[in-house]
């Protein structure tokens, strides 16, 4: 997992073992620093920063695969972390973002995202976001926070 953006409360980071192929459109996570089991546990003021963030990560996914060569047609936004009740902290919570490109083949575009067991050989052969991607991500999220419509929250 490499960070490639942060606030003071939360991080944006590649994901090691993608659930969407980086050439299907990628797979990007934004967790918070505090452990929290789930959005109902955030204050109002982190819940704002966590759509807020939401929001640009992935309109800076979909920007940057797309110039990079990815045609992402739409984002998907989804709350996960269940699977970690055996951790002693429990479950915490973790936005994944994941791109969807027209062209994708095993995560096709339209359908809902695909999420068999780890142990089934279908995520063999995917990629992460590579490092010029989260180079260009963190840019373009940078850029993105500057602009009217998210500079104003």
């Amino acid at each position: 997992m490499t960070i490639f953006y942060e606030t003071a409360n939360f991080i944006i980071r590649s994901v090691d073992h993608p659930l969407v192929d980086r050439r299907e459109g990628g797979h990007i996570k934004i967790l918070p620093k505090v452990w929290v089991s789930d959005r109902t546990r955030l204050s109002p003021k982190l819940a704002i920063e966590y759509m807020k963030l939401s929001m640009v990560a992935g309109e800076a996914l979909k920007t940057v695969l797309t110039k990079r060569g990815v045609e992402i047609g739409i984002i998907n936004y989804q709350d996960m972390g269940n699977w970690s009740v055996l951790a002693p902290e429990g479950p915490h919570l973790e936005m994944h973002i994941f791109g969807r490109a027209k062209t994708a083949t095993k995560q096709k575009y339209g359908d809902a995202v695909f999420l068999p067991h780890k142990e089934s050989g279908f995520y063999d052969g995917f990629q992460s976001v590579d490092e010029e991607d989260m180079r260009q991500l963190k840019g373009e999220i940078e850029r993105l926070l500057k602009t009217p419509k998210y500079s104003s929250f």
